[in-house]
């Protein structure tokens, strides 16, 4: 058994990183997931939680050895659940393999919250716990060793990855603000223009009376 964590604080507020969250994938940094799929998605009407189910495709090259060990395929599935706290700010998503779950098991645990010392920040946490089964016998060490590794490689391109993703929906928030201020200038302008010709025309009605 291996375990991997790690922390990580984004320079983005908790309402833009969980939004961002879920246009994550695809990103040129990740392309080993090839697919998202959401199963199901609900509003606890009692709390307010947001519950989410997704299936992720992934595509990731391994040696010869481990490709054997787990079914020669390079194609894995993995399934998501999270649960979207908007009281208590707080989005906690699990994922764990379906892909050769008998041989290997990888359960992740993911946690986005405020930061309680700069709440324009918001902290990342990241835990997992890599199991080889049994049936691995003397190699499920280098199995582990390999899948953590790995794991740990994944896991610092994926923040990459959510970064760049986070940046350009900042970019694209600050584009739309702009243009939106733009069309409420020439709103007002216009609507001033209209003011002043109307009341020009009522002065002259007035005067030819």
């Amino acid at each position: 058994m291996k375990f991997f964590q790690t922390t990580h604080k984004f320079e983005h507020d908790w309402a833009q990183v969980t939004a961002g969250n879920w246009m994550k994938y695809p990103n040129e940094q990740c392309p080993h997931v090839i697919a998202v799929d959401v199963l199901e998605r609900h509003v606890d009407p009692e709390t307010g939680v947001l519950r989410t189910e997704r299936l992720l495709t992934c595509n990731q090259n391994a040696p010869a050895l481990v490709l054997k060990f787990l079914g020669g395929s390079t194609l894995s599935y993995v399934r998501e659940t999270s649960e979207l706290d908007p009281k208590t700010k707080r989005l906690t998503m699990k994922t764990q393999n379906l892909s050769m779950c008998n041989v290997l098991t990888i359960n992740e645990t993911v946690t986005y919250t405020v930061n309680p010392h700069d709440d324009s920040t918001t902290m990342f946490k990241q835990e997992a716990e890599i199991v080889a089964g049994s049936s691995l016998s003397r190699f499920s060490s280098y199995v582990e060793d390999f899948c953590l590794t790995r794991f740990r490689d994944n896991a610092a391109v994926g923040r990459k990855g959510f970064e760049t993703v986070l940046e350009k929906l900042k970019v694209a928030r600050q584009e739309a603000q702009q243009q939106l201020e733009k069309a409420q200038s020439q709103i007002e302008k216009a609507t001033f223009q209209i003011e002043k010709a109307a009341a020009s025309a009522t002065a002259s009605a007035a005067a030819a009376l």
